[in-house]
């Protein structure tokens, strides 16, 4: 690798374009991906939780049908203890006794009709439940289907671009080490500030590309001469000659081939 300290103001330009040559081809890599594997994500946490409401869902309605289950039994149970009292009535040497077996009876036939009362709101609430899991089993198998189609897209274009942007991103680690700290750091600080992440631009029609601002004569000059780092007074840029833009493009088109 070359080092940093012998490079010519020459060399320094021609690393920054061929850098960001690299980076804006992995950007499209990027680009191309879009959004995808943050939909993937947010499809895979919206499957996780309709699966952990659909279980919860099922919980509650095993719950509720083992709840039934007791209540009915109760209700059995209230019905031996009407008869065994009923029956005891029979025996009783006074009022005051039979009116004591009265109040039982009557009290179990009033945790009787609770029971049943119960068991009514919770058949209610078992067909509301039933209802709502069999949505819910729709919307998760719809969603399932989705998350399957939309990480089918992905895997196919990380298996088209894993290759290129792992390859692309070692030779941008490989160009950084060619650029001195300090240049290094204002192409990326100049990269994070531009909505398209060009940092450095080659002049095209006098003006810088993609701009409409003209460049002076004298400047354009100072440019071609390659002996000074010169910036867009509008964006900020770094600002290469047309020559050294097709040159470096060229050679990086070879090397992109290679992939």
């Amino acid at each position: 690798m070359a080092n940093t300290k012998e490079l010519s103001v020459e060399d320094k330009l021609r690393a920054l374009y061929d850098l960001q040559l690299i980076d804006s081809r992995i950007d499209e890599i990027r680009n191309v991906r879009g959004e995808l594997p943050l939909e993937v994500e947010d499809l895979e946490d919206e499957v996780a939780g309709l699966s952990t409401r659909l279980e919860k869902l099922k919980t509650d309605l095993e719950s509720i049908e083992e709840q039934i289950k007791e209540k009915k039994g109760a209700i059995e149970d209230h019905k031996a203890a009407i008869k065994k009292y009923t029956e005891q009535q029979k025996n009783v040497r006074n009022n005051r006794e039979f009116n004591s077996l009265s109040k039982e009876i009557e009290f179990q036939e009033l945790e009787i009709q609770l029971a049943e009362k119960q068991i009514r709101e919770m058949k209610a609430s078992i067909e509301h439940k039933t209802e709502t899991i069999a949505q819910s089993s729709e919307r998760l198998e719809a969603k399932t289907s989705h998350l399957s189609h939309k990480k089918s897209e992905l895997d196919a274009i990380m298996a088209e671009t894993e290759k290129e942007e792992s390859f692309l991103i070692e030779k941008s680690a490989e160009y950084e080490g060619m650029i001195e700290e300090r240049l290094l750091n204002a192409y990326k600080r100049i990269r994070t500030s531009v909505r398209n992440g060009l940092a450095v631009v080659s002049i095209e029609r006098g003006a810088s590309a993609g701009s409409f601002f003209t460049i002076p004569p004298q400047t354009q000059m100072e440019i071609a001469a390659r002996k000074k780092i010169i910036t867009d007074e509008h964006s900020g840029r770094i600002l290469v000659d047309s020559s050294l833009a097709d040159e470096e493009r060229e050679k990086m088109e070879q090397l992109f081939s290679k992939i």
